[in-house]
């Protein structure tokens, strides 16, 4: 039933363009048979057509749902005022799904789920993804460049290598995750929350980290060097022989949950700093646990 109402939705937008369905194939890159299966309710696009589907009929994705009403004013962009039935929303989530290697470049997909699912070398680059959620997959070697992840969340994920280049993090959060290799470039992370998280391989260069929380995560050996630090926390943090050389660090609290021990000053005290400008309470702070401040600037 479900087939058949999105096949007469797309039939009844087609003819109002006044297009065949080879022209209207033509369009999208795929053969007129395609088009006539979805017609007929035979099968569905995916979710990439869905998206160059709404474009070239001139409707948004919301069109699509049951609860659309079926009237004139439908085949304008509509962007306030409807939801998506939640078995609309179904047609465009992967649970379980074999995906490797697909292109989702430049999507605008809010609030999907990926669960369960293989997406190693998938491409989601310059995509908005703003809400959406990647939980239980093998995200080995994807591909966020560029990639609105406002408010998304990263759980119990393999992201081996995966890169995130001007990417826009905000809100993000990656909890349970291995970020073997992963590339950070060129992107400012706003209160984003790192969550048992292995970052002991992961690649940071040229970021900006604000009110960012690294709790219970692994930190141990990297290079932090070069980045801005404001308001971040690192609470309960491996932080073994970590380095923050020609950093900016403002508003930084190093803290262990419980206790301070012999065991968490002896772990401050193999970071190094040489070349860091912190502000005066960031650097009382460390100074007061014996870290060596010898070639800190205060700011």
């Amino acid at each position: 039933m479900e087939m058949k109402m999105i096949g007469s939705k797309i039939a009844e937008a087609r003819k109002k363009m006044k297009v065949s369905q080879a022209e209207l194939a033509q369009r999208l890159f795929i053969s007129p048979q395609a088009v006539g299966k979805w017609e007929r309710g035979e099968s569905i696009p995916d979710l990439i057509t869905f998206n160059r589907l709404a474009k070239v009929l001139g409707v948004d994705l919301n069109y699509f749902s049951a609860d659309f009403p079926s009237t004139e004013a439908q085949f304008q962009p509509k962007t306030t005022g409807s939801s998506q039935s939640a078995e609309a929303k179904d047609l465009v989530n992967f649970i379980g799904s074999n995906l490797d290697g697909s292109d989702f470049a430049n999507i605008t997909a809010h609030k999907r789920k990926f669960h369960g699912s293989a997406l190693r070398g998938s491409d989601f680059s310059g995509a908005d993804l703003t809400e959406s959620s990647f939980t239980s997959s093998d995200m080995r070697e994807a591909n966020f460049d560029r990639a609105n992840l406002t408010d998304c969340l990263f759980s119990a994920l393999d992201l081996t290598d995966a890169s995130f280049h001007q990417t826009t993090l905000l809100r993000t959060e990656f909890s349970k995750s291995s970020l073997i290799r992963v590339n950070f470039s060129d992107t400012k992370l706003s209160e984003v929350k790192l969550t048992k998280t292995d970052l002991r391989t992961t690649l940071f260069k040229s970021c900006i980290f604000e009110n960012v929380d690294f709790k219970y995560s692994d930190l141990s050996g990297v290079s932090l060097d070069g980045q801005v630090f404001m308001g971040v926390q690192f609470t309960n943090t491996a932080l073994n022989g970590t380095t923050f050389k020609d950093t900016t660090l403002r508003n930084v609290s190093f803290r262990a949950q419980y206790a301070l021990t012999n065991k968490y000053y002896r772990t401050l005290q193999t970071i190094c700093f040489d070349g860091a400008m912190m502000d005066k309470l960031t650097y009382a702070a460390l100074k007061g646990v014996g870290v060596d401040l010898s070639r800190v600037t205060t700011i």
